[in-house]
């Protein structure tokens, strides 16, 4: 398809759009260098699915991803953007992307109030922010933005100006998971899933959260995932936790008309047209992987 064939200018094209220098870089996948006034700030591995479709191999992918994590290492700001996320979640992964690149609207979490919030609300905001969705959860937590504080908003940001409060970010938590050793029982939960309002970076919201839930839970520690395609959990290190283990990359069967990821076929939804059932309109795509990350938060 032509969208397919024009990924890489299409994604250089809305870059230069907000400001910034795009550089293509021909490799095993079509790499671009993202600069602004001579200072390259993030690059990134484009998967188009014309280019997997047809001839690309597993072991061109995993070169793609040794070199990505060979330059997080040296310091330098690398991700891995499947073309199947561009289309289908086009929105979320803008705001990603000029959030790393510091352009987006930036919300203090010191502004925001923190309370429990119910399921329905958690997944239609996750549905709408998160890259991966909405997944099932135990404990749901929001930040609010008061109205007083409205005023710190850009003029062209976009949202309610009549509400109340404004729903900024959200984190979700599991069950806990109990082990027994010497003397009392632990308590291990997981942070599920973190998003913010697109086209914002609620500064410090993610830590607020967190300290919110613990003080309520009380876990004596809480893991997470960091998905190495965008991220190799600096971030996370930031806030206490510890990288323990490596989840190898996982294959998922991509529906190509919907462009979403299932894990298997009985999670894809079936369609009333029967063309959509057609063995070409699905392929297997790889994600590179993630990191586990632990903070201990009692002992």
């Amino acid at each position: 398809m032509d969208r397919e064939q024009s990924f890489t200018d299409e994604v250089c094209k809305w870059f230069m759009s907000r400001g910034f220098d795009c550089i293509v870089v021909e490799t095993l996948f079509p790499e671009i260098e993202i600069s602004r006034e001579n200072r390259v700030l993030l690059k990134i591995t484009l998967v188009s699915l014309h280019e997997w479709r047809t001839g690309r191999s597993l072991g061109n992918l995993s070169e793609a991803f040794e070199k990505v994590r060979n330059r997080r290492e040296e310091g330098r700001a690398a991700i891995i953007l499947w073309q199947d996320y561009w289309l289908g979640r086009e929105e979320i992964v803008k705001s990603r992307l000029l959030a790393m690149l510091g352009t987006s609207q930036k919300i203090p979490a010191r502004l925001t109030q923190v309370r429990r919030i119910d399921k329905i609300t958690s997944q239609a905001f996750l549905e709408k922010y998160h890259l991966n969705g909405s997944v099932g959860s135990k404990y749901q937590y929001g930040l609010f933005l008061p109205k007083r504080y409205f005023r710190i908003l850009n003029a062209d940001f976009q949202h309610d100006r009549e509400g109340e409060e404004m729903l900024v970010a959200v984190a979700t938590f599991s069950h806990p998971r109990i082990f027994q050793r010497p003397g009392k029982a632990f308590r291990s939960y997981e942070l599920i899933r973190f998003a913010s309002i697109a086209a914002t970076n609620v500064v410090g919201g993610l830590d607020k959260l967190l300290k919110a839930f613990s003080g309520e839970k009380k876990p004596d520690d809480i893991m997470t995932y960091a998905d190495l395609e965008w991220s190799d959990g600096r971030s996370y290190a930031r806030l206490g936790f510890e990288p323990v283990s490596e989840t190898p990359p996982m294959s998922f069967l991509l529906d190509l008309k919907s462009n979403r990821r299932f894990t298997s076929p009985k999670e894809r939804p079936l369609k009333e047209d029967a063309d959509i059932q057609h063995v070409e309109d699905i392929t297997t795509v790889f994600n590179a992987g993630s990191m586990k990350y632990v903070k201990t938060v009692s002992t």
